[in-house]
């Protein structure tokens, strides 16, 4: 087994986006802080209305592919497809922009607890013009694991193979292979989970404090990894919890003009005059 390390740490930088909404960003806080597929991760998180009431109004996205996970709360998605779903405790939305989709996710509460993620995956060039699709994921299709020591695993997306058994995530077949996990540490535990060789991953703690490889990760921090084929999660008197993320880079240029991700400055403008002429959304001619 070839453990993997830590080889970068990225501390959450406190921003907003939407109409206001307040973030911790670690990946995509600027262009040297990305990891390839990954283009961004953002977690929301507050108690506070006025931290998220405001919420993300409609707007383009083209080039890549969202994926929202919530943990508590109760947002609202509506796009140009009419497309609306429903996200609340557990459920993911997995949104695939492609040529162009314009879309709306909206909070539909105002008072109590709004946390969650949203995940920013990079498309290769052969898929950045292919229809938008989206798929709601109910938080019953992926069930929490628990394995050894009270660790607990919930798989989104990718496959494990854990202490003999098999698990799989609803999300399979596409081509960057992304394996999404979130895992919980109870406290003075580890968990060691398999990685594909070659496919680059991070972890992202949002509860107490974990090791890897001997070194802390602090809350709100992402731990860029090395290559190998396991990482090992520990954790303290505190316990942890944690994002673990990995997939096949595409090693391809990438040119980002906010919502819109392409390969070159050119199709960043084709982007932006599709978008102002009312064509991002149409199909190729």
């Amino acid at each position: 087994m070839n453990e993997r390390t830590l080889t970068t740490l990225i501390p959450g930088m406190a921003t907003s986006d939407g109409a206001g909404v307040k973030l911790q960003r670690t990946l995509g806080q600027s262009q040297g802080a990305r990891l390839d597929p990954f283009l961004m991760l953002d977690e929301f998180s507050s108690f506070d209305a006025g931290d998220y009431i405001a919420g993300f109004p409609s707007h383009p996205h083209r080039g890549f592919e969202t994926v929202t996970y919530m943990l508590d709360g109760h947002m609202l998605h509506e796009d140009h497809l009419g497309n609306r779903g429903d996200l609340r405790s557990g459920d993911v939305q997995w949104m695939t922009a492609g040529r162009g989709i314009i879309h709306s996710e909206m909070p539909q509460q105002n008072e109590g607890r709004m946390r969650g993620f949203q995940l920013w995956i990079n498309l290769p060039a052969a898929e950045k013009m292919k229809p938008a699709n989206y798929r709601d994921i109910p938080a019953q299709t992926m069930p929490w694991r628990v394995l050894a020591e009270g660790v607990e695993i919930r798989l989104i997306a990718g496959k494990l193979e854990l202490n003999g058994e098999h698990y799989e995530g609803p999300v399979q077949g596409l081509s960057t292979e992304p394996l999404y996990v979130d895992v919980k540490l109870p406290a003075n535990s580890n968990i060691t989970v398999p990685v594909q060789a070659g496919h680059n991953a991070f972890f992202y703690v949002f509860e107490g404090e974990l090791q890897v490889a001997g070194r802390d990760v602090p809350r709100h921090s992402a731990a860029i990894l090395s290559d190998g084929d396991a990482v090992t999660l520990t954790s303290g008197a505190e316990g942890g919890r944690a994002l673990l993320l990995a997939g096949k880079p595409i090693g391809e240029p990438v040119a980002q003009y906010g919502p819109f991700v392409m390969n070159t400055p050119d199709e960043i403008n084709q982007a932006l005059r599709d978008y102002r002429d009312g064509r991002l959304t149409s199909p190729a001619t």
